[in-house]
């Protein structure tokens, strides 16, 4: 009787052990799971942005990017690099970012049409990639964040028009347009040809200006001066900020009083709308890239758990040559000298005393800011 009792107790103590083994491994499986597939803790993002000659990618994107993945994952980390303009920079830079264990890539790309082997090489490793502010083409996106680009060029097109007015019908303005391997800068284009074209204004010079640089507007401007002549334009369209000052600066230099000939531009550098305050330069677009940087930083969140795009934040679908992308499109803003307290200081992407500063206080007291 014994023996069969201490027998029972025997296979019971076993029976246990073997159930409490096999709950071990279960828990440690979900566990397992879960931390690969369910949640973004401890994951690696990467964000690559193109260039550093436009103020926005430093001084907004980035750290408002890194802030809101701060938020959204304390213990995911950030590699950050830019290619400063380099297409082929760029590219050793993403393949730093996926041996160092990117589990995701956010894009903004130099070159569009070169980046498109960056994302086959994440695609690879199955990294996804967020095509940042500019569409890549003919590759394989988890989602793609950026602005309505043709709507902000019509925007910034309709600004020009109606500082015109009609008795500009007939007369000619110049059009500095975004480089051409910015898909970006050839929706701006479109958009603005939608309505200048049909405006009444002539178009007297038109450039393509490669790497949206303010010299090589500078030299663009210059050069459409000495062709058309001080008085033969009344307006200039200018795709971003950096270029619109380079292009004033022609005309300065040209003995054209500033202000006298309305320009655009976008972006809304902290120098543009100085400008606007003092009436050199007319009008900018507002981004909210702050916006922009953010939902790409939750969308990367969302990618680093395993999960799709989450379809509150996605607002459309952008084709880009191989498949409807995901898609975040804000809205621009046009921002002239009368709106600049209820749109970049209303949003805190400038406070009054970034803009007021030294020679433009007086300016920024008369426009009620400070």
């Amino acid at each position: 009787m014994k023996g069969r009792l201490a027998s029972l107790i025997a296979a019971a103590v076993a029976l246990f052990a073997v159930v409490g083994l096999a709950a071990c491994g279960s828990d440690d499986k979900k566990s397992s799971s879960t931390g690969g597939g369910g949640k973004a803790e401890g994951k690696t993002i990467a964000l690559l942005l193109p260039e550093t000659k436009t103020t926005r990618y430093e001084a907004h994107d980035r750290p408002a990017f890194e802030a809101q993945v701060k938020r959204d994952c304390p213990s995911c980390k950030v590699i950050y690099a830019n290619a400063t303009q380099d297409p082929q920079k760029q590219q050793t830079q993403a393949e730093s970012a996926l041996t160092d264990g990117a589990d995701v890539l956010a894009l903004d790309a130099v070159d569009v049409k070169s980046a498109t082997a960056i994302v086959q090489k994440a695609n690879q490793q199955n990294v996804p990639v967020i095509a940042y502010d500019r569409l890549i083409p003919d590759a394989d996106l988890y989602a793609y964040v950026s602005f309505n680009n043709v709507r902000q060029g019509q925007i910034q097109a309709q600004t020009l028009v109606d500082k015109l007015g009609p008795s500009a019908k007939g007369k000619s303005i110049i059009m500095i347009n975004g480089a051409p391997t910015d898909p970006s800068a050839g929706d701006y284009k479109k958009g603005a040809h939608m309505v200048l074209d049909r405006s009444g204004l002539k178009i007297a010079k038109e450039y393509d200006t490669s790497d949206w640089s303010p010299d090589k507007a500078q030299r663009e401007m210059e050069q459409a001066i000495t062709s058309v002549g001080k008085s033969g334009f009344v307006g200039v369209y200018s795709a971003n900020d950096g270029m619109a000052g380079g292009a004033i600066a022609a005309m300065q230099a040209a003995g054209i009083k500033p202000g006298t000939i309305p320009i655009t531009g976008g972006d809304a550098e902290v120098a543009a709308i100085q400008r606007l305050l003092t009436g050199d330069q007319f009008s900018t677009i507002y981004l909210g890239i702050k916006k922009q940087a953010q939902v790409s930083a939750d969308l990367a969140v969302a990618a680093a758990k395993g999960g799709p795009p989450p379809p509150n934040v996605i607002n459309a679908k952008v084709n880009n040559g191989k498949e409807d992308v995901p898609s975040v499109l804000l809205t621009p803003v046009a921002v002239t000298k009368n709106n600049i307290e209820g749109t970049v200081v209303k949003d805190g992407f400038y406070a009054p005393k970034e803009i007021c500063t030294g020679k433009y206080a007086q300016a920024c007291s008369s426009a009620g800011l400070g």
